[in-house]
């Protein structure tokens, strides 16, 4: 993935979406309740919904579920695997905001969604434990290159 240098806020905006949309496995911090007020994360797969919100499966019995259940705040991290070679040099993007299970109404569009992206998954919706999520973005951290660093609304 490769980004202009000195883009503009609309295109900071499309850059971070574009890795949202090109990526489907972040890492999810939540606020652990084990060890109260440290941060948590856990390996998390994503799909995009319909307003390019990530959409997580997440089991009622994982730390990072009971973490949201106390404290829905948590962050995902994104980045561009290509770039493995020299992660510093590939973009990414840390979203802040607020993790919700996924309203009734969008359930089916979500399942749709996410199992376009994750065909696997149908075994753990098949199970009865996973329910989806959806992660609302207040505010995010995109780093697109040297020197281009920014905080966006998405």
């Amino acid at each position: 993935m490769t980004y202009a240098a000195h883009m503009n806020e609309v295109d900071h905006r499309a850059a971070a979406r574009a890795l949202l949309a090109a990526e489907s496995v972040g890492v999810l911090s939540t606020i652990s309740v084990h060890r109260s007020g440290y941060p948590y994360g856990s390996v998390t797969p994503y799909a995009l919904g319909d307003d390019g919100a990530p959409l997580l499966l997440l089991s009622r019995l994982a730390a990072h579920t009971r973490n949201l259940l106390s404290d829905p705040r948590a962050g995902l991290f994104v980045g561009d695997r290509t770039a493995a070679a020299d992660p510093q040099a590939g973009a990414r993007v840390s979203l802040l905001g607020q993790v919700h299970p996924l309203g009734a109404d969008a359930i089916e569009d979500g399942r749709a969604r996410y199992l376009a992206r994750w065909p696997q998954a149908a075994q753990y919706f098949a199970l009865g434990d996973f329910t989806l999520w959806r992660f609302a973005v207040e505010e995010a951290r995109l780093i697109a290159g040297f020197g281009e660093i920014r905080w966006l609304t998405l």
